[in-house]
C-alpha cells in the first residue's frame, strides 16, 4: 500500500474519461456482461480512491487500472481483473468484504481478501528493527506462497501490482528503492519464472537491476543504443535471406528481432567472465511456426545456412524447463562473422512460454483446468504437505528458496518419466520425492545401472532405480548436512518427521548415543550431562537427548557448549579451539589489503584465478566492486594501458582462518586404498594434513593410524571424523586425547 495525501475532487472527476478510455482498451474478447462488472468495479475503486494519490502525484485509481490493465494483457478472466481493481479498496476506505462479496460474488472477495491478507503485517513485540523486518517479510512471503497454493490467481494479481510499483519506483526515497528492487529481484523475478510468466519476469529483472546497479545499467543500456540502429539492419537483412530459404522450402512463418534484456545480458556477462563483445545473443531472432515438425525442420535449415557454434544448442522442446518452458535455441556465425541467436517455437509455445500459467487458468462458465497446467503448480501444492512441521518463518523461507529458485537437474525414472530436482541432489532426495515409503525403504540406488552411494550427486539425464528393503528405517546420517546424504528440505523434513513418530525414551537413549559418539571422538567425553543440559537450556537431559536424537539442535551447539564447561579458565591460546575470531582491520578486504582504501566488494578473476602468494593487482569495476587478478595476466595488462585510472594497489593481507593442529587416530580393518580414501576426504574438506603414522597388526587385519591436521574449529574436527567414519572398514575415528 502506498502513503496517499488529498487531492482535489477536479483531478477524480477528470478521471472519468481515463477509465472509460481504459476500459475500452480491454473489451476485445469481452463479453458485454462482463464489461458492465468491469464497470462497476471501477466505480467503486474510484469512490474509495477519492482525494487519494501515490507517489508520484497520479490519482491512485491510475495504480488500480494499471494492475488490471497488466492482468488483462496476460488474457486473465474477469473476475481477476474486477479483483485487481479493488485489490486495496478494504485497506483504503470503509467498505467491507462483505460488501464486495455481495456485490461482486464469492470469487471476486475470496481473491481481495487474499491479496489483502499478504499485505497485513504481523506486529513482533520484543525484537530489534532488522530482525523484526527480517520477519516480517519472512512471513509475507509465507502468506503469498501459501495462497498461491489456495489461489494462484492472488499472485498473478501481487505480481501484476509489483510490476507497476517497479514501474514507478522513482518517485520513492532511495533506500526504498534499493530495498524494494532488491526483494523484487530475490523474490518476485524467480516466481514469475517458475510460474512461467516471461513476459513479467524480464520486466521485473530489467526494473530491479537498473535500481540495484545503475552505473552497469546505464553502461549496457548505452553500448545496447549505441548500435541499435547498425544491428536492426543487419538483423533484417538475416531475417529477408532466412525468410525467402523457409518459402522456398515450404514452411510457413513468422520471424522477428528478438527483444534484448539489459539484466540478461549482464548476467551472462558476469556468469561467463565476458566483455560486451563476445556476448552472442545481443543479436537474435525468433521464428514462430504452427507445428513441432516446422520447428526442427527450421533448425536444418537454419544450420544448413550458417555455420553453428558448438555448445550454444539447447532443446527445451524434446526436454522442457521446469516451468515448462519449450523452444529450440541455437546460435550461428550468420553473414560478416558476427554471431546471432535464433529461437525455434510454434505460437502455442510462444504464448505458453509468455504468458505461463495465465495461459491456462480459465474460469470462464463450462471451462476447467487442463492437466498441463496442474503439472506447473504441483511444486505448490507439495509445500502444503511440509508448512506445518516449518515453526519458524525464515526457515521456511530458506528452505523454499532452495527448493523453488535453485537450479535444477532432469533425471530420469526406470519407467522413463522425467522428475527435477535441485542441484546437488541424491539417490535419496530422488527417493524421497517419489514418495515417503521408497525414501524410508531405500538401501541403496542405482545410476545409468551402476551402484552409486547414497551421497552421490545427480546429473541431468541420467536414469535413477532405488534399492529399497521391506522394513521402513531412515538412518539419522541422512539428516546430519555434513554427511551430504540429503540437498531438499522437503526430503529431510520427511526424515525428521519419522524419527519424531518413534517413542521418546528410545530417542531419549539414541540421542544419549549420538552425543556419547560424537563428544568420544572429539575427546570431549569428561563431560557433565547435566551442566551441559542446563547450559543449553533443557528442562531434563531426556529432553536434551531427544532434541539430539530429532536433530532440533546442531552439533556446533552443543559440542562448543561442551568445550565451554571442560575448558572454562583458559584463554584462547590454551583452549582446543578458540572461539574468538581474528578481528578483521578497516583496510583488510576478504584477506586482502587494499592500498589507499577501506572495505569493498571483491571477487577472484576467473581468467587467472590467484591464489595467495601471487603478486596480485585490483581492477575497479562498474558496479561489482573489485576484481582481483594476478599481474602479468592478460587481461590485467591490458587494463593497466587503457585505463590506469582504475587499476589499484593490492597485497595479501593476515589470514583471516587460523588452524590449529590437531591428532586423530583411525582404527580400521586393513584395505588397499585405504590411506587415499582418507586424503582424499582431507583434500576435499581442505584440510591440511601436517603428518601420519600408519601401523598393520603382523598377526591381524587391523590397521591403526595416527595423523596430525591443521583444523580450524570444532566444526570442521567433527565433520572430517564423521566423513572418515562412515568409509568402508574403519571402525573408529576419533581425537588422540595422549
Amino acid at each position: 500500500m502506498d502513503n496517499v495525501t488529498n487531492k482535489t475532487s477536479d483531478i477524480v472527476r477528470q478521471q472519468q474519461l481515463n477509465i472509460d478510455d481504459w476500459l475500452s482498451g480491454i473489451a476485445h474478447g469481452r463479453t458485454d456482461q462482463e464489461m458492465d462488472v468491469i464497470r462497476s468495479a471501477c466505480v467503486m475503486a474510484q469512490g474509495a480512491h477519492a482525494n487519494q494519490t501515490r507517489a508520484s502525484g497520479d490519482p491512485y485509481i491510475q495504480h488500480s487500472l494499471a494492475v488490471a490493465g497488466i492482468l488483462s494483457s496476460l488474457h486473465l478472466d474477469h473476475e481477476t481483473i474486477v479483483a485487481a481493481i479493488l485489490h486495496d479498496v478494504i485497506e483504503d476506505s470503509e467498505i467491507s468484504l462483505e460488501q464486495i462479496k455481495e456485490k461482486f460474488g464469492e470469487n471476486v472477495a475470496t481473491l481481495v481478501d487474499g491479496v489483502t491478507k499478504m499485505k497485513t503485517i504481523q506486529i513482533f513485540q520484543g525484537v530489534d528493527e532488522k530482525n523484526k523486518k527480517e520477519r516480517e517479510q519472512a512471513e509475507n512471503l509465507r502468506r503469498m506462497l501459501l495462497a498461491m497454493a489456495e489461489d494462484i490467481r492472488v499472485v498473478l494479481i501481487k505480481l501484476a501490482d509489483r510490476t507497476h510499483n517497479m514501474r514507478t519506483l522513482s518517485y520513492l526515497p532511495l533506500d526504498k528503492q534499493q530495498r524494494i528492487a532488491k526483494e523484487t529481484l530475490d523474490i518476485y523475478a524467480p516466481l514469475a519464472n517458475r510460474l512461467g510468466i516471461w513476459q513479467l519476469k524480464w520486466e521485473l529483472e530489467d526494473l530491479s537491476f537498473r535500481y540495484l546497479y545503475p552505473d552497469t545499467y546505464t553502461t549496457i543500456a548505452g553500448m545496447l543504443d549505441e548500435r541499435r540502429i547498425d544491428r536492426e539492419q543487419y538483423i533484417a537483412r538475416f531475417i529477408e535471406k532466412l525468410d525467402l530459404e523457409l518459402k522456398q522450402a515450404g514452411i510457413d512463418a513468422e520471424i522477428s528481432g528478438r527483444p534484448k534484456h539489459i539484466y540478461s545480458i549482464w548476467r551472462k556477462m558476469d556468469r561467463k567472465n565476458l566483455d560486451y563483445q563476445h556476448i552472442r545473443d545481443v543479436r537474435g531472432v525468433r521464428i514462430l511456426v504452427k507445428t513441432i515438425r516446422d520447428c526442427y525442420a527450421v533448425l536444418g535449415i537454419v544450420h544448413s545456412m550458417w555455420q553453428y557454434i558448438t555448445g550454444e544448442f539447447d532443446d527445451y522442446i524434446a526436454t522442457p524447463k521446469e516451468n515448462n518452458y519449450q523452444s529450440i535455441h541455437t546460435a550461428v556465425i550468420g553473414p560478416d562473422g558476427k554471431t546471432i541467436e535464433v529461437q525455434i517455437r510454434t505460437y502455442d509455445m510462444h504464448k505458453q512460454n509468455e504468458l505461463g500459467v495465465a495461459a491456462h487458468w480459465r474460469y470462464k462458465e463450462g471451462s476447467t483446468h487442463d492437466t498441463d497446467f496442474d503439472d506447473k503448480i504441483s511444486w505448490l501444492r507439495q509445500l502444503m504437505e511440509w508448512k506445518d512441521e516449518v515453526l519458524d518463518a525464515s526457515d521456511f523461507v530458506a528452505r523454499l528458496k532452495m527448493d523453488v529458485f535453485e537450479d535444477r537437474v532432469y533425471v530420469f525414472t526406470p519407467q522413463g518419466k522425467v522428475v527435477d530436482l535441485p542441484t546437488g541432489s541424491t539417490p535419496l532426495d530422488f527417493a524421497y520425492h517419489i514418495h515417503t515409503e521408497v525414501g524410508h525403504r531405500c538401501r541403496g540406488a542405482k545410476v545409468n545401472g551402476n551402484i552409486v552411494p547414497l551421497t552421490y550427486q545427480l546429473k541431468s539425464g541420467q536414469q535413477v532405480e532405488i534399492l529399497t528393503v521391506k522394513t521402513a528405517r531412515p538412518s539419522r546420517d541422512w539428516v546430519n548436512p555434513d554427511l551430504g546424504y540429503l540437498k531438499t528440505s522437503r526430503a529431510r523434513s520427511k526424515v525428521q518427521h519419522w524419527f519424531k513418530q518413534q517413542d521418546y525414551a528410545k530417542n531419549a537413549v539414541d540421542g544419549r548415543d549420538i552425543l556419547e559418539r560424537e563428544l568420544r571422538r572429539l575427546g570431549l567425553s569428561a563431560i557433565n550431562f547435566e551442566k551441559l543440559t542446563e547450559k543449553l537450556k533443557f528442562k531434563s537431559t531426556d529432553d536434551f537427548f531427544v532434541a539430539i536424537a530429532r536433530n532440533e539442535i546442531k552439533s556446533s551447539q552443543y559440542l562448543n557448549a561442551a568445550q565451554d564447561i571442560i575448558e572454562p579458565d583458559k584463554g584462547d591460546k590454551e583452549r582446543i579451539f578458540p572461539t574468538q575470531k581474528p578481528v578483521i582491520k578497516d583496510n583488510v578486504v576478504s584477506g586482502m589489503q587494499v592500498e589507499g582504501v577501506g572495505n569493498l566488494l571483491t571477487h577472484m578473476a576467473q581468467c587467472c584465478k590467484p591464489v595467495p602468494g601471487d603478486k596480485i593487482a585490483g581492477y575497479i569495476t562498474r558496479g561489482r566492486g573489485i576484481t582481483i587478478h594476478r599481474e602479468n595476466c592478460p587481461n590485467m595488462l591490458r587494463y593497466s594501458n587503457h585505463c590506469p585510472e582504475r587499476v589499484i594497489k593490492i597485497d595479501w593481507g593476515q589470514r583471516l582462518d587460523h588452524a590449529y593442529p590437531v591428532e586423530i587416530q583411525i582404527m580400521a580393518f586393513d584395505r588397499q586404498g585405504l590411506l587415499r580414501d582418507i586424503t582424499s576426504i582431507l583434500a576435499n574438506d581442505q584440510v591440511n594434513l601436517i603428518a601420519a603414522n600408519t601401523l598393520s597388526e603382523k598377526d591381524g587385519p587391523i590397521a591403526r593410524m595416527n595423523l596430525t591436521l591443521e583444523i580450524r574449529d570444532i566444526e570442521m574436527l567433527s565433520r572430517v571424523l564423521a566423513k572418515i567414519s562412515q568409509l568402508p572398514n574403519v571402525m573408529e575415528a576419533k581425537r588422540n586425547n595422549h
